[in-house]
């Protein structure tokens, strides 16, 4: 089931608190096996300080509330998380269309291994894995993959 009462737009230093919050959720929803390299505060200061500020950041927002967080930082789809309740509601693929715009050459991203459905939403989104790694470059040290999507590739 797809919403339409959901609005993609730019982040602005005043949703860094909800930001870092959608993260939080997130996170601890999708990767329950996962080891975290920062605290919780250390996120939030991180969105707050760093991310929100500083990086090209966008959010959805349903009713004004952000329910779901994008960064790109070049051509890297850096950031992607959407708070549990809202995810399988078309948010997602909207803010992948928007960086796909934002990006028109290509992107890149990195997810982990144990990420099935982030995987699965990845590759139905055209993104094509192509490094695989044991996780020694990341700060979790969680084997990862690398996707990357090219525009003109085919998409299901």
């Amino acid at each position: 089931m797809e919403i339409d009462n959901f609005v993609i737009r730019r982040a602005v230093d005043s949703d860094a608190a909800e930001v870092a919050e959608v993260w939080l959720r997130s996170f601890a929803a999708a990767l329950p096996s996962v080891r975290r390299a920062h605290t919780d505060e250390q996120v939030r200061s991180w969105f707050r300080e760093v991310v929100v500020p500083g990086q090209e950041t966008w959010v959805a927002t349903v009713e004004g509330s952000v329910v779901a967080m994008m960064v790109l930082d070049g051509e890297d789809l850096d950031q992607l998380y959407l708070d549990p309740p809202w995810r399988g509601q078309g948010i997602g693929d909207r803010l992948v269309d928007t960086a796909k715009q934002r990006r028109a050459t290509g992107l890149a991203l990195w997810t982990f291994q144990v990420n099935t459905p982030a995987r699965r939403f990845y590759e139905r989104h055209g993104f094509v894995a192509a490094e695989r790694t044991d996780g020694r470059r990341n700060e979790e040290r969680e084997p990862d993959i690398r996707y990357v999507w090219r525009p003109g590739k085919q998409e299901l």
